[in-house]
């Protein structure tokens, strides 16, 4: 698909987030701050839920008025990334096999939804652990960031994959997915998370737990070992309690931020088609981070 790039002499181009509780979030001023350096003039919007207290069925409007108002492009993140799939013109290939969209662009009436939470979590991961043991991964969550982390994983090269969700049947339904798409055997799903930790060689986390509004562990802390390697998706606050508590025995550890800034690298790209400075990007998440009260 070609990729419309944004010229620095238009006048500015409006892009946003839609979701829920995302006063917070870093994305704006990661976009803003790269427009910048390209000499363009951009405004994210935050369209926060929340504020009103809706929830996904606020969707439809909301798409609506993002056609009239002339967005060039959305991020989409809890609780929608799988809801606005229906409202939408046209999926990417990565979108459709992830079930899942993170990202919309709006290009001369149509809007094409893509998925950038596995790329940005590859980027994040490789530079912090770039030696990681990947022959049994065990991923708590399979929701919209889990079900595209899980579809990395196996590209990754992961041997076995093993799923763990507070719903059943949604790992189990991920798992039948995956072994249909990337080998017979190499996913599985397991209710128990004792069990699916005993012979893994590495963790990812992708549930909201640990994240300010959501304090606590996601699993006991009594199951990790510094043999296993742990990768945190929460990044508000960016040292979690499931970190502490995985630094505290000395097992490698990967934050959120890395997956934080790799999906923003890929959205700015997507709205603006200008090649943004990945690591000018992470820099500046780090910065803001360190300057937020609780980061």
């Amino acid at each position: 698909m070609p990729v419309h790039t944004v010229h620095a002499g238009d006048r500015k181009v409006l892009v946003g987030l839609i979701g829920a509780g995302i006063q917070r979030s870093l994305t704006p001023a990661m976009h803003e701050e790269e427009a910048r350096h390209h000499g363009l003039r951009l405004h994210y919007q935050l369209i926060d839920l929340d504020r009103t207290g809706a929830g996904v069925e606020a969707l439809p409007g909301l798409i609506q008025a993002v056609r009239t108002m002339g967005f060039a492009g959305l991020n989409i993140t809890y609780p929608c990334k799988q809801a606005v799939i229906p409202l939408l013109d046209e999926l990417s290939d990565e979108a459709r096999v992830m079930g899942a969209v993170n990202t919309v662009v709006c290009r001369n009436g149509r809007l094409v939804g893509h998925n950038t939470d596995g790329t940005g979590w590859a980027w994040g991961f490789r530079r912090a652990l770039p030696a990681a043991d990947l022959s049994e991964v065990v991923l708590l969550g399979t929701g919209g960031a889990g079900a595209a982390i899980a579809h990395t994983v196996l590209r990754l090269g992961a041997t076995r994959l093993v799923l763990v969700d507070r719903e059943p049947a949604r790992a189990q339904a991920l798992a039948d997915t995956l072994n249909a798409g990337h080998g017979a055997g190499r996913t599985r799903a397991d209710a128990d998370i004792a069990r699916a930790l005993q012979r893994a060689s590495g963790l990812v986390h992708a549930t909201p737990t640990g994240m300010d509004k959501l304090p606590g562990l996601p699993l006991p802390a009594e199951l990790l070992r510094p043999t296993l390697w742990v990768a945190e998706v929460v990044y508000f606050p960016l040292e979690t309690e499931l970190l502490k508590a995985a630094r505290r025995i000395g097992c490698p550890t990967v934050d959120g931020g890395g997956m934080a800034v790799g999906q923003a690298v890929g959205a700015f790209e997507l709205f603006t088609g200008l090649t943004p400075d990945a690591h000018r990007m992470e820099a500046h998440f780090r910065r803001l981070v360190a300057q937020r009260p609780g980061g």
